[in-house]
């Protein structure tokens, strides 16, 4: 399916609802907790230390952010490469929830850093700097978030090519053409990008060595960081249709979602049995009866349940069930990126952490904002296959 036989209309309809202003109270907190950061210093808000120099901020908004963003990758491998075509109309919403993890990821970096004014250092004297993961990440990570800005812009030009203005009607039909023939070599970039820079939050706590706990270091970390950010994308992009189309009356592609829901199970079984199957290969097994062994068996847990719901082929095309799954899948996901960049990190017994208020304040500004900004988003441009424009939702 080519993407002109897919037609995407903005919902429309009232931005500010009951729930809007909600999430930009929850926005308002969280910017007011970045100010206080910015004007007294790191530790004025945070509980980080040299033991646990990264904390919530980048185990969560970070390394599970951009997984959760993990979608546009997920269902471009399926669309692109593998060639199904039938998952087109998924593309441009998972792309719009790619740039959203991505870009504030990178915003949760900044407030993370000690010496933010140097960011801008990285990308211009890249060649400075020694050939770690962290910078690889870091390049990688803001090319991507270009990439997905000019793999989302033919929504803006759709909006604006027969609007009033008509240096914007120019602008939109020399941005159409341009990605007429650009396109097969920006989603390369798009694939490239993610799958290196995915596999390389796994090779970062490579680093850590004996700090972090054996049940989660292994030389495959690269490899099973890598297959998790696709399980989590495609449940993501589950999540995303399937709440679209309830909340802003759009069609429901029940068929679509089962098929997606299936190939997410194949990809979900096989990091499950690979990564059951990699600890008992290491001799690390007896460790499970250690305390911390408790959350391994919980992460299993988290993901085997989705596993088995979906091994069936009538719960597959069940909505609830498809709903459910993915939420579990999304859940296994972040609590596997959370122990390992955490749970499992020990530094020695003179360190802790916890997060400080002020740091759950930023986290949940950032998930707000980034559900506000995909709210305005689908409301104002044509993201959403299907559907009449101007549909009201109930948000």
């Amino acid at each position: 399916m080519s993407s002109h036989a897919v037609v995407h209309t903005p919902v429309g309809g009232e931005l500010m609802t009951p729930f809007f202003r909600k999430l930009l109270f929850f926005v308002a907190l969280g910017a007011a907790a970045v100010l206080w950061r910015f004007a007294f210093g790191i530790g004025a808000v945070s509980n980080l230390n040299d033991g646990y120099p990264w904390g919530i901020w980048i185990a969560f908004d970070v390394v599970t952010g951009t997984a959760l963003g993990c979608g546009g990758y997920a269902v471009a491998l399926l669309v692109y490469v593998l060639n199904k075509g039938e998952y087109h109309p998924l593309v441009r919403p998972a792309v719009l929830t790619s740039l959203l993890g991505y870009g504030l990821a990178v915003l949760a970096v900044t407030i993370d850093l000690g010496r933010y004014w140097d960011l801008w250092k990285v990308p211009v004297f890249f060649w400075r700097w020694s050939g770690s993961p962290q910078l690889e990440v870091a390049l990688c990570v803001a090319a991507y978030v270009t990439v997905l800005l000019v793999e989302l812009s033919p929504a803006a030009f759709e909006k604006w090519k027969d609007g009033a203005h008509a240096g914007l009607r120019r602008l939109s039909e020399a941005g159409l053409r341009f990605m007429d023939k650009a396109l097969v070599w920006i989603l390369a970039l798009g694939m490239l990008l993610p799958t290196m820079h995915q596999s390389s939050l796994g090779t970062m706590m490579l680093l850590a060595g004996p700090r972090l706990h054996p049940l989660w270091f292994t030389p495959w970390l690269p490899f099973l960081f890598l297959v998790n950010c696709i399980v989590m994308g495609y449940a993501v992009v589950v999540l995303e249709a399937s709440w679209s189309a309830r909340e802003f009356g759009r069609p429901r592609e029940d068929a679509m979602l089962a098929k997606l829901s299936n190939v997410a199970f194949y990809v979900a079984a096989f990091w499950l049995a690979f990564r059951a199957l990699e600890v008992v290969v290491a001799g690390d097994l007896s460790l499970v009866a250690s305390p911390i062994g408790v959350v391994f068996l919980v992460e299993l847990a988290l993901a085997a349940l989705p596993v088995w719901w979906l091994s069936n082929d009538a719960r597959r095309a069940d909505a609830a069930y498809q709903v459910r799954s993915a939420l579990m899948l999304v859940l296994a996901g972040t609590v596997y990126r959370i122990n390992t960049y955490w749970i499992a990190f020990n530094p020695g017994p003179q360190w802790s952490y916890f997060p400080a208020v002020p740091e759950l304040l930023i986290t949940f500004g950032i998930v707000a904002l980034e559900i506000a900004l995909y709210l305005w988003a689908v409301r104002t441009f044509p993201i959403l296959a299907g559907g009449e424009a101007g549909a009201v939702a109930r948000g």
